[in-house]
């Protein structure tokens, strides 16, 4: 019997190794087989239509389920950001910071859960994370982007939701004189104070001695001025059973309960839950960054069956961010009057509070730069040994480091204030909070005080050594088989220094200050997105909406406060005003990962009823080792600073640990695929898959917040112990190829999850301090009739300021300084740790996906949906207190949608581009505890347009639009009108040309 194998069209054979020969190798050798089928005509095509044709063929011809995105000329890539163009793929969606794809998620498995190699290498990051952020590397150098959905022997572990593999340019891979070069003019929008800034990239390729000998060269330029406008219910939200108020008397009273009083309107019923803001704030922030990438690539192939390749990569971001804010701390007095809505759920529809005295109306500034710098050194040589067998050795030496890019350090936060509020009120009934401060719209510069600040220096560095030895051997009945072995070493070291003033309550006294460093601004005006009146509002509190604040000098007035005022605590400059680069005071935390892996797979294809088919059986073991060693600070008494705060007072000593773990899989897999009738295919797949912990949550170690509240601390620790999510997965696609660049298809996946690593908050009274916002002294206050902190603090002055030296006046702000004493009810903290679980989960969803072009008119579109169930939802009634059941739940889960339509014609080119995500939980916890964060639905359209001038071949000119629309997101808590995060971004238009020959 003659066997029959599938076979690709001639004009797709042509296309994939005319423009992308190196996409359709495997992950871990993408330089790939260097014999080449020199007997077909190749014929080149490039643009949208060409790239799209590439892409269709890479999945018609993989031998699992597959998608990609392959560049549609040398130096140019479907969309400038790599993430933004992977959102197009069935299953795909994206998190965006500043209005940029990072990470992705794949079928609902967040950014961690999916493996991104760099041509089949591991990348390391410089976030604690494992997930590659797709904003540092530019897209001009790459040539394909493919997405492994089914899992391969040969493919490394990680990637629960897929593998995701970024191929860049490979010289003999594509011979010849190849060049591009790009230049661009973009304007964002967002930005208030940045104006239109330069980008550009070149790429030169080029092969010598009758193709043996390649060279390429890269390398792209980026400057980037954007901002937002934020508005936030900043720590959270802190939620309660119906039963619990302020009545100190009797047995339901908790620091942020309601009142059971006339003043609340609607009030929660005792069955209900209830959740109260902790404060209002608004944000805003300018950002300018520098993208710098480089890539060398070095190829010989001295004889038909030997190629080896030598490249570097170099990628840089620096990330300078200056913010503003403005937010009234809501304390949780008596005198609250509130409108909620209806329950079991219920949320304040406008809460406020009237003090009897002034509180404060904060506003602070920060300016802080960051450096993210990696570099990769490889070298693979592939070698056919003989007609049946091929070898290949892949090494690369890695690193990714963060640090600090600014004088005033990674991250900081110096806070004024003035003291003049006597009321504070927000309503929550649209999508932007209004907030509204009794008297802070009459705010003069000369009112401001400084208050507390933070300056941080973190060091966050990961190497990767890798090593991956491969090779395939092909037995004369046309069956094969793969095998490899692999090492992994991944070291990470994160270290960080906070130099933190806690003069929160103020420290000198208004008019300290010049008044011309406070330049006024307006608030709520900034702000495009619904708001709300005040119309369900019946209290007393000022409902005149907050529209003052000053955008106040940040360099000028830390250079006055440093000359002025004392610190106890001191940095580099010599006082507390500065970082410090004392990293071996703090916290520092190192953790290595070793990883020994081995595999096989058998390749069979054969014919059933002369239906071709194709099966591949395969098996991996991964051993891990993991150890952390970790310091960190240590406290023994904590002091009541202001009506709020409470600083945390360190020994000056660290703790010492070392944590090891290890774990070992052999992980199968099968993929089986079959083409019933010409050009329609049917695909099955099994396979086990792990996902590793996060770098984080790995490390050892227990890192509290040095300032914490009347509600408790809070805190994480890492757990080196932890092992990964497990996973058996099953799929099953059928595919249409019904024309050269046409398609339908449908899939099923399955996905059986145990071994959940969760991180729900718990409560801890680790190093068993004393707290005084809770203590008899209090009790004693509470029962003299003192109400508020403010009174409170005052009378156990008066009482016992000078018969007990824990309670003193701070001479430097003349602040009531309280610190606990014995017998004092322990300091509670919310501590986050994860853990593993013996809950399982099954993630099932549908892919839907269209391509279709109208014959030879130019015009065609993409279209395709992804629908996921995660089973179980949060119940947002279970507050996670003691006797409730535990939630073992997935986060970022959610449904996608795309509809792309294409023109390419004539020279001309466009794509109007929709992409939508539905709402999804992102987080089970907030900074006040068990409370979940859900991100509301968003969708975005973009647009580009191009045109070949005729008059000059190889020249293009385009123009783009990225979030057209000005698309805000929000986040949400246990209701919508538990508003936690708005950010307002903006359009970004660009304009340029590219020259290729």
């Amino acid at each position: 019997m003659e066997r029959k194998t599938f076979e690709k069209t001639r004009l797709a054979t042509s296309l994939s190794l005319a423009l992308g020969l190196s996409a359709l190798m495997p992950a871990h050798a993408a330089d790939g087989d260097p014999r080449a089928e020199d007997n077909i005509e190749v014929i080149q095509v490039s643009g949208i239509r060409g790239s799209l044709i590439k892409s269709m063929d890479l999945k018609r011809s993989s031998d699992g389920i597959v998608d990609a995105i392959n560049a549609e000329d040398i130096g140019k890539f479907p969309d400038s950001n790599l993430a933004e163009s992977l959102q197009r793929i069935t299953g795909v969606s994206i998190d965006r910071q500043n209005g940029e794809g990072s990470r992705v998620s794949v079928r609902g498995f967040g950014a961690d859960q999916n493996l991104v190699l760099l041509n089949g290498r591991q990348m390391p990051v410089t976030t604690g994370s494992r997930s590659f952020d797709f904003a540092n590397i530019a897209s001009e150098a790459i040539s394909a982007v493919e997405v492994e959905k089914t899992a391969k022997a040969e493919n490394p572990t990680g990637g629960i939701g897929a593998t995701i593999n970024v191929l860049t340019h490979r010289p003999l891979s594509s011979p010849g004189l190849k060049a591009s070069l790009g230049v661009k003019a973009v304007d964002d929008s967002s930005t208030d104070e940045g104006s239109v800034t330069p980008e550009i990239s070149g790429l030169y390729s080029n092969t010598f001695a009758d193709d043996k000998f390649g060279i390429s060269i890269s390398a792209s330029y980026q400057d980037r001025e954007s901002g937002n406008q934020q508005a936030q219910v900043g720590t959270g939200w802190r939620s309660f059973p119906g039963v619990v108020d302020q009545d100190w008397g009797g047995s339901n009273a908790e620091w942020g309960g309601v009142p059971k009083d006339a003043n609340q309107i609607n009030r929660p019923g005792e069955g209900d839950i209830y959740s109260v803001p902790q404060t209002t704030v608004y944000r805003f922030e300018e950002q300018q960054r520098k993208r710098t990438n480089g890539q060398l690539v070095l190829q010989y192939e001295p004889i038909d069956s030997l190629r080896a390749t030598l490249d570097y990569t170099y990628m840089r971001n620096d990330i300078d961010t200056q913010s503003h804010d403005v937010s009234a701390w809501f304390n949780f007095v008596p005198t609250q009057e509130s409108t909620w809505s209806d329950g079991p759920v219920s949320s304040p529809l406008v809460y406020s509070e009237t003090y009897d005295g002034v509180a404060d109306m904060s506003m602070a500034a920060g300016d802080y730069g960051t450096r993210d710098e990696s570099g990769s050194l490889g070298f693979n040589l592939a070698w056919n040994a003989s007609d049946n067998l091929t070898l290949k050795l892949d090494y690369h030496d890695s690193y990714a480091e963060r640090t600090p890019n600014n004088r005033y350090g990674s991250n900081n936060n110096l806070s004024t204030a003035a003291f003049i509020r006597t009321s504070a009120a927000t309503d929550f009934t649209g999508e932007v909070p209004v907030l509204a401060i009794g008297g802070g719209n009459a705010v003069r510069p000369e009112d401001m005080r400084v208050t507390g600040s933070t300056f941080t220096n973190a060091i966050n560095r990961s190497e990767i050594e890798q090593l991956q030895i491969s090779g395939n051997y092909d037995f004369d009945n046309g069956n094969s088989i793969d095998f490899g072995l692999a090492m992994t070493d991944v070291n990470n070291h994160s270290q960080s220094v906070l130099v933190q003033r806690n003069d929160w309550g103020g420290i000198g006294a208004a008019g300290d200050l010049d008044a011309a460093w406070f330049p006024s601004s307006g608030v709520i005006d900034k702000f495009d997105g619904s708001k709300g009146d005040f119309s369900d509002y019946q209290g007393s509190a000022s409902t005149d909406p907050l529209n003052t604040m000053f955008l106040w000098d940040f360099e000028k007035v830390r250079a006055r406060a440093a000359e002025l005022y004392a610190s106890s605590v001191v940095g580099d400059c010599g006082n507390g005003f500065c970082p410090s680069t004392d990293y071996a005071s703090d916290t520092d935390r190192f953790t290595q990962e070793e990883s020994k892996s081995a595999y096989v797979q058998y390749n069979y294809a054969g014919e059933i009823s002369n239906m071709p088919f194709d099966v591949h059986l395969g098996l991996r073991y991964e051993q891990t080792d993991v150890e952390s060693t970790s310091a960190v600070s240590t406290y023994d008494s904590a002091t009541w600073i202001a009506e709020s705060e409470i600083a945390l007072n360190a020994t000056g000593e660290r703790a010492f640990q070392t944590q090891t773990g290890d774990y070992d899989y052999f992980l199968p897999n099968a993929n089986f695929n079959i083409e019933l009738v010409d050009d329609v295919y049917l695909r099955a797949a099994y396979s086990e898959t792990i996902g590793r912990p996060d770098y984080t949550s790995i490390q050892g170690g227990t890192v509290v917040s040095t300032l914490a509240y009347r509600g408790g601390g809070s805190g994480s620790a890492g757990n080196p112990g932890l092992l990964p999510l497990e996973s058996t997965n099953y799929d099953l696609s059928a595919e249409w190829y019904y024309g050269n660049a046409s398609y339908v298809s449908i899939g099923y996946f399955r996905k059986d999850v145990t071994n959940f690593i969760s991180s729900n908050p718990e409560n801890s009274n680790i190093y068993n301090i004393a707290d005084p916002s809770h203590g008899k002294y209090v009790d004693e206050a509470i029962a003299a009739g003192a109400i508020t902190a403010i009174e409170q603090r005052q009378w156990i002055y008066d009482n016992y300021g000078a018969t007990d030296p824990n309670v003193t006046i701070n001479p430097a702000n003349g602040n009531i300084e309280i610190t606990g004493n014995p017998g004092d009810p322990e300091l509670n903290f919310i501590l986050t740790k994860p853990t593993n679980d013996d809950n399982s989960s099954v993630i099932d969803g549908w892919e839907f996906a269209v391509q279709h072009f109208f014959g030879e008119s130019g015009f065609g579109l993409q279209a395709n949906y992804t629908l996921v169930d995660a089973g179980d939802e949060y119940d947002n009634s279970n507050l996670g207190r003691p006797g409730d059941a535990t939630q073992n739940v997935l986060t970022n889960i959610s449904d996608t949608a795309n509809l792309v339509a294409i023109y390419e014609n004539y020279g001309f080119s466009a794509r109007l581009a929709y992409n939508w995500r539905d709402e999804f939980l992102n987080s089970t916890g907030q900074g006040t505890g068990a409370n979940p964060q859900y991100t509301e639905a968003y969708s975005q359209v973009d647009f580009n347009i191009g045109y070949d001038v005729e008059a000059v071949a190889g020249l293009t000119i385009f123009f783009e639009g990225l979030n057209i629309t000005n698309e805000s997101t929000r986040v949400h808590g246990r209701a919508s009108e538990q508003v936690l995060n708005y950010t307002q971004t903006g359009a970004r238009y660009s304009i340029g040309a590219r020259y290729s020959f």
